[in-house]
């Protein structure tokens, strides 16, 4: 499996508690930040329930 780049380009302001507990989760706290995450199915998961939020980007290796 390779990795994924996620960048947060909207603001979580007006979103569900639990939309925004899952971008905590993938440590993406400001805008325009960007994480390198492992491309497996639990974050697969938590990328597809913020995924109006994110930019998604596979980084073949």
């Amino acid at each position: 499996m390779g990795t994924l780049r996620v960048k947060l380009v909207r603001s979580p302001i007006d979103f569900p508690r639990d939309q925004k507990a899952t971008l905590r989760a993938l440590k993406l706290t400001k805008m325009n930040r960007e994480r390198e995450l492992p491309d497996n199915p639990s974050i697969r998961g938590m990328i597809r329930k913020v995924e109006h939020l994110v930019q998604i980007v596979e980084v073949k290796e």
